[in-house]
């Protein structure tokens, strides 16, 4: 008897379905399905184990979380050499785990994503913490956390948080009553989170580029991510349209107007709705 066989979107989506049980890593590697079919994800977990094998064979039994911390930084930014890829920041391979780890080259995010898995393997407690403009992660040691840049390896002191949060405060012209304590912006990110936020940084690399079949693809996946974010149907229905396939768009910009009726952009929607219909109304649901 045949097995039934799963698209890249089917397995992707099997993957998210539970908060609980979401594997952030073989997820995250799946990304890479859409650019990379036959991409092995399960090879590249198995790599990762290996890693992760010859990380905990140097660490004794009654390590402490200091010395756990102090091994696998060296063992990740020392010894492997993963580092941001300051040469090629934007180029959509450094969202691809199987190529970060090849390159040992990424983004914060995707570094952030081994680095956590690593950590987790190690007998560490990590988190991922999206701070602005600069994914971190932050490592439970003693009565304190110790936050970490993956792109560097430097753990950041609570005064170089500060003026890391500071530059973008400035940027975000919000009145100065409007400002959080940096302890806010240190919380843990829940992996479904983190997982979005990949996924975006490809989504605007591709919007810029104005590559529409990769933006849809990458689009496609966020919607079945965040089932609940109206804003990535719409940007999937824009998305539809621009390739041309109307009936699709129509679909998916009408069920955004019909969930945020009020939004700001409504207006100019409904006038493209409008449009669309022309060629295939909206099947209604």
């Amino acid at each position: 008897m045949r097995l039934p066989s799963f698209s890249p979107l089917d397995y992707f989506a099997n993957l998210v379905h539970e908060d609980a049980r979401l594997p952030l890593l073989e997820a995250a590697v799946s990304v890479a399905q859409d650019e990379v079919p036959d991409l092995d994800v399960q090879g590249v977990l198995a790599e990762v184990d290996r890693l992760g094998q010859r990380l905990r064979a140097r660490l004794p039994r009654e390590a402490t979380p200091p010395q756990r911390l102090a091994a696998l930084s060296q063992f990740f930014h020392v010894e492997l050499g993963f580092q941001g890829n300051v040469n090629d920041y934007y180029a959509p391979v450094n969202s691809f785990i199987h190529h970060v780890l090849e390159t040992r080259r990424g983004l914060p995010i995707s570094l952030a994503i081994l680095l956590l898995e690593l950590a987790e393997q190690a007998g560490l407690r990590a988190a991922g913490v999206a701070f602005p403009g600069h994914f971190l992660v932050k490592f439970r040691v003693g009565l304190g956390d110790v936050v970490m840049d993956p792109f560097s390896g430097e753990a950041l002191s609570q005064s170089r948080l500060e003026e890391r949060l500071q530059v973008y405060r400035r940027g975000s012209g919000l009145p100065d009553d409007l400002e959080l304590p940096l302890e806010f912006f240190l919380r843990g990110t829940p992996r479904r989170h983190i997982l979005a936020r990949l996924l975006r940084n490809l989504k605007e690399i591709y919007r810029s580029a104005e590559d529409w079949p990769r933006f849809l693809a990458v689009q496609r996946r966020l919607v079945i991510l965040l089932p609940d974010d109206a804003g990535e149907l719409r940007d999937r229905g824009l998305a539809l349209e621009a390739l041309g396939q109307w009936e699709a768009a129509a679909d998916d910009l009408d069920a955004y107007l019909r969930r945020q009726a009020e939004a700001v952009d409504a207006p100019q929607l409904r006038e493209r709705l409008k449009a669309l219909g022309r060629r295939h109304p909206p099947r209604r649901r």
